[in-house]
């Protein structure tokens, strides 16, 4: 028999499961059109177009990010890069940078601004002005929930017309004569937006070969993209149409499922007898699309962020009597919103970091599961930042995967804790509790809102310490191979996409190659162990030169 390609001379590392037919670790790998069709002594007698020798390395499954934001994360290898400054100087100084490559009157666009890291502060809108040179500068903050303008860019959003109206599920923030400081929260953003969007087809494309050709570096062969097309999230109503192109130039290197946000659905009418139905034209719904590029449940945000205070949660912030944060739009318009989407076939992703939040996110999926049944595409919740005990032994009654991001424990980890107090910090992230729930655990990023490399978020489930090094929920850590079957089979089983995840025959013949197993190094240095190539469907999307 003539396969594809042969991977020998390896740690092959299976991820098959105890009483299964296939051995948890074998020397050699064969592929056929996209899968692995033989493994350890059952390849030993194939031949193949092409034998690759790995000297020892480790093959795992492709690495599986269930949560990112890959054209924004490509955006922001095209603008302006905060995500590295510690001070308000380094701010403008990147700014003035930027500007004295920027034509006269265009906009200077910055991201990655992260204010926990320079104590809180935001810069300052006149001297945003002053540093730009008389550009208007637009800067995105790295949690996606804020942004800053500087007075011109105020200016030219007409945020001073919108200084004494309310806006729903969003805040223009003020000092304390009144005066806009620059910063909007959540919907206010869309001034901005509304100015500067959308994209055109051609730059996501371009923002999409970025973002996959750095995923590939780091051993990612699959990424649900959580909210695309609409919203403050989205960067233009033919957001799709980019990945169909960049795919189509071969510059889409990971397989990509893609979360819709719910503001692009619309009423699909019916019989007079049927519920209210709401979706893409045509009837389009989850599981559209094939194993390159397929749409995903729709993504709807109830509450905002920690960092900023706009999460809703039951108890107060701490430190903060009163505060407990709001919900994005009116409850009951949401929950009409998301019942029509889950009447029309859709699953449902809801974004729900605090645990008021979460509350009226489960009760939402348990009314739509009650009238209109289960998805074979799990319905899912987004963060996991503020869990109560009792909404985890919820959620696995309702089949609802709760998917976070590890990599918040190393980056806000101190800014979660300052905001909800050391009990819910026992909450965040509960990777433990997810597992002995017997719920599956995935691995995500949020990226570019942290860093995404997933040998990173690894070790983040497993150390569990802040930026500061100090222990964040120590009774959630979880040993290094579970952290990697959530890299890959648990993120597989959340998105619903069961034909990868694991390397045995029949399955998608996604690898990551490495030059350590994780298992081998100290946990403090799983981060640092090469990614030596990358494949996807059989194919290199990253290859060393020592491979």
């Amino acid at each position: 028999m003539l396969v594809d390609v042969i991977l020998r001379d390896a740690r092959v590392v299976t991820g098959a499961g105890p009483g299964t037919d296939s051995p948890a670790e074998v020397d050699r790998m064969a592929v056929l059109n996209g899968r692995v069709v033989a493994i350890g002594d059952d390849a030993a007698g194939l031949t193949a177009r092409e034998v690759v020798s790995l000297g020892g390395r480790t093959v795992l499954p492709g690495f599986n990010d269930a949560h990112a934001h890959s054209v924004w994360y490509g955006m922001t290898l095209i603008e302006a890069d905060l995500s590295a400054v510690r001070s308000l100087d380094d701010v403008y100084r990147v700014v003035r940078s930027r500007a004295a490559d920027t034509d006269p009157g265009e906009w200077v666009i910055a991201s990655g601004f992260n204010p926990v890291l320079i104590g809180g502060a935001v810069p300052d809108a006149d001297a945003l002005d002053e540093a730009s040179d008389g550009r208007p500068v637009w800067i995105k903050h790295a949690s996606g929930h804020s942004c800053q303008l500087s007075g011109l860019g105020m200016q030219r959003a007409g945020v001073g017309a919108h200084l004494d109206r309310e806006i729903d599920g969003g805040r223009i923030v003020v000092d304390e004569t009144g005066r806009a400081t620059g910063v909007l929260e959540e919907r206010a953003m869309k001034l901005i937006q509304d100015l500067l969007l959308p994209s055109s087809i051609d730059t996501i494309a371009r923002a999409l070969d970025l973002a996959t050709a750095q995923y590939a570096r780091e051993g990612l062969t699959s990424v649900t993209d959580a909210g695309v097309a609409g919203g403050w999230i989205g960067h233009a109503p033919g957001e799709l149409a980019g990945y169909q192109a960049a795919r189509e130039a071969g510059t889409l290197r990971t397989r990509m499922q893609v979360m819709p946000v719910i503001d692009v659905l619309q009423s699909l009418g019916g019989h007079d007898d049927e519920p209210e139905r709401q979706g893409l034209s045509g009837g389009l719904r989850t599981g559209w699309g094939d194993d390159a590029l397929q749409l995903g449940p729709v993504k709807v945000f109830t509450d905002g962020s920690i960092l900023g205070r706009t999460a809703q949660v039951t108890e107060h912030y701490d430190a903060c009597p009163g505060q407990h944060g709001y919900l994005q739009e009116d409850p009951e318009v949401m929950r009409a919103r998301v019942l029509a989407a889950y009447a029309a076939g859709w699953s449902v992703a809801l974004h729900a970091v605090g645990d008021a939040a979460l509350d009226l996110a489960l009760d939402i999926i348990e009314e739509a599961r009650r009238r209109d049944g289960a998805r074979s595409v799990p319905n899912r919740v987004e963060h996991g930042i503020v869990v109560r005990p009792d909404q985890i032994d919820r959620m696995a009654r309702l089949d609802v995967a709760c998917v976070m991001q590890s990599s918040f424990i190393s980056t806000f980890g101190e800014g979660i804790r300052a905001a909800v107090g050391p009990e819910r910090t026992e909450w965040a992230q509960p990777a433990r509790s997810v597992l002995e729930s017997g719920m599956p655990l995935a691995l995500s990023s949020d990226r570019p809102v942290t860093a995404g490399a997933p040998l990173r978020g690894i070790q983040s489930f497993v150390e569990r310490l802040t930026e500061a090094g100090r222990e964040y929920g120590h009774r959630q850590r979880i040993t290094v191979q579970e952290a990697l079957a959530a890299a890959t089979v648990g993120s597989a089983q959340v998105t619903g996409q069961r034909d990868k995840g694991r390397l045995v025959p029949g399955q998608l013949a996604d690898v990551v190659v490495l030059r350590e197993h994780p298992v081998d190094v100290d946990v403090s240095e799983i981060h640092a162990i090469p990614v030596d190539a990358t494949m996807v469907g059989g194919r290199f999307t990253h290859r060393s030169p020592e491979v």
